[in-house]
């Protein structure tokens, strides 16, 4: 049976609707980086998406060609993710949506080296005709967070999001946002697919004891 993140790292990828405090390990992901409107249609958010899913899946792909990665077993492609700030603001205005910076990302196996990833990006690029080159190697290292789960639109975040800042008022905590410490959320629905109050997003923020 192949390798689920979401199965094998609940903690991290099935929050209660509650806040709680993890300290999230080191991880690799692919990335991708851009400006904007996320909804905008054949805009650089989706563009960045197209690229991420090319790569990931030639990864998850790899042992069905002539590719070795050493270490290698069968996974799910884990969850879409992002990093989301706007520049002079701590959180995120939802209003305002033109003005976000994000860095889209899709965790990466242990297992993979930035070799391997580099032959995916060239491996993906031939094979769907695509410019992967914006795709980046890109480590985390989150450290104290707190998170929860989220249900509903987007638009919906800032409720929620107050939760966790009371959260953390309560019990001696505050925000820690910087340029390396940013708003995470965690995809768990298909937008697409699922109606908006049905979606579930993992939000998770940077924090540090008073």
């Amino acid at each position: 049976m192949a390798f689920d993140f979401k199965k094998e790292y609940k903690e991290f990828y099935m929050p209660k609707n509650k806040p709680q405090i993890v300290t999230v390990p080191r991880a690799n992901y692919i990335a991708v980086r851009g400006k904007g409107d996320p909804n905008d249609a054949g805009g650089a958010y989706q563009q960045a998406i197209s690229i991420l899913y090319a790569v990931a899946y030639t990864l998850k792909m790899s042992y069905k060609t002539d590719y070795r990665i050493e270490g290698f077993f069968e996974y799910v492609v884990p969850p879409l993710e992002g990093f989301w700030w706007q520049e002079h603001r701590d959180g995120i205005d939802y209003t305002d949506k033109a003005s976000f910076n994000w860095i889209s990302v899709i965790r990466l196996p242990d297992f993979i080296a930035k070799k391997d990833f580099d032959w995916a990006v060239e491996t993906a690029g031939k094979k769907k005709k695509l410019d992967c080159s914006p795709a980046e190697f890109m480590t985390v290292d989150e450290g104290l967070c707190v998170q929860i789960m989220h249900h509903g639109a987007f638009d919906d975040e800032p409720a929620t999001v107050a939760l966790m800042d009371a959260y953390l008022e309560q019990n001696g905590y505050v925000n820690d946002f910087s340029e390396n410490r940013l708003h995470h959320e965690i995809y768990l629905s298909d937008a697409r697919k699922a109606a908006p109050e049905k979606w579930k997003t993992v939000i998770r923020h940077p924090i540090k004891k008073i």
